[in-house]
């Protein structure tokens, strides 16, 4: 709804009046590559665990799920500690409803009307979202050309604002690019500088070969690394994100969360999900595979993308405005995602077999 139509009775904040919600179009019928979802279905053995374990909770439903997650927890500790090897242990992990539970948790906590956030744009578009939702003040710095960021420039920008908190996403949503972990050190120490903490977004960390932020904690505290298992894991439908950081981030975040914010339902899927981690991240390779062959396709037809670390790619080079190169895909069943930036669209990797509608309709508007 824009200004004009929320009704006389409702008490809206004036500075949400204006806020679209945070969203993408959903159209059934259509290959969907515009939501970086994980296009594979997860293995029957791990459908057939998880449906045996949730019978099992689904006869205590009456009761309140374990409100700190502490089982959940540990073992994604577990899992963070094999795939970076840093060692951790659930005092490391907070885990909530997908990572925007998580960044708000975070905002909640470490945010509010005197608590400069700054990011680095373009990026994921729901950092200042909630910024704005908490009344968290937000400064928007820039990228180069090519999506990197400026360490410099960006060392310089963290000592004249001096905020509270600094996000990074990387690998970088919508461009796919990945900030180094000798770039990520930098900003680190420039947050530490000025007491800030630095908030590392790893969402689509697994489909980069570049070593996570977690193996900055042992020498900067304030770095705190957000996770989600809609990706890799193939869980999106199951909401269920966490964060990496010194315990004391975790007390700051018991102070924030709703009471049994993450259901018995979602915490035993998610362990399950963990318990079988090599058969639900074993499309991986073939995801990143796929990567390069649609980047390959988008080449020939003289289109341009940005190397990409993710599990997307963002593409220009077309004739015509995003919106109506965006709507000749859709004429042809495919569904990608203008993300408003111009002369730019994004899409997802699918299936080899949706991969290969996409490179049919793409040579086809390419004509």
């Amino acid at each position: 709804m824009v200004q004009s139509q929320w009704p006389y009775w409702l008490p809206l904040r004036a500075d949400l009046r204006n806020i679209s919600p945070y969203g993408a179009p959903q159209i059934e019928g259509v290959v969907a590559l515009n939501t970086n979802e994980n296009p594979f279905s997860l293995p029957q053995e791990v459908i057939d665990e998880m449906a045996t374990r949730l019978r099992e909770v689904i006869a205590g439903l009456n009761r309140y799920p374990d409100r700190d997650a502490l089982k959940l927890r540990t073992k994604l500790a577990e899992y963070i500690s094999a795939t970076t090897g840093v060692e951790l242990d659930s005092e490391n992990i907070w885990a909530a409803n997908g990572s925007n539970e998580i960044l708000q948790t975070i905002f909640l906590a470490c945010g509010g009307p005197d608590h400069l956030a700054i990011g680095f744009t373009p990026s994921y578009s729901v950092h200042p979202l909630i910024a704005q939702i908490t009344k968290t003040p937000w400064f928007a710095g820039t990228r180069d050309q090519d999506f990197a960021i400026d360490v410099t420039s960006a060392k310089k920008l963290i000592r004249e604002k001096s905020p509270h908190l600094v996000f990074i996403a990387t690998p970088n949503n919508p461009s796919g690019s990945s900030t180094p972990i000798a770039a990520l050190k930098e900003l680190a120490e420039a947050a530490g500088s000025v007491g800030a903490l630095l908030i590392v977004d790893e969402a689509y960390a697994e489909f980069s070969d570049e070593p996570s932020a977690v193996t900055l904690l042992a020498d900067f505290p304030h770095v705190v690394i957000v996770r989600t298992m809609s990706k890799a894991f193939a869980f999106a439908g199951a909401r269920t994100g966490y964060f990496v950081a010194k315990p004391a981030m975790v007390a700051a975040a018991l102070v924030t969360r709703l009471p049994y914010h993450l259901s018995s339902l979602t915490q035993a899927a998610a362990q399950t999900a963990l318990d079988f981690t090599p058969a639900m991240q074993s499309e991986i390779r073939v995801l990143v595979s796929e990567r390069a062959r649609v980047e390959s396709a988008l080449k020939e037809v003289g289109f341009t993308s940005v190397p990409s670390a993710a599990n997307f790619l963002l593409f220009s080079g077309f004739k015509g405005e995003p919106s109506a190169v965006w709507q000749a895909f859709l004429d042809r069943g495919i569904l990608i995602r203008d993300i408003g930036l111009r002369g730019y669209l994004r899409v997802t990797i699918g299936t080899p077999a949706e991969n290969d509608q996409f490179i049919a309709a793409l040579r086809e508007i390419a004509e």
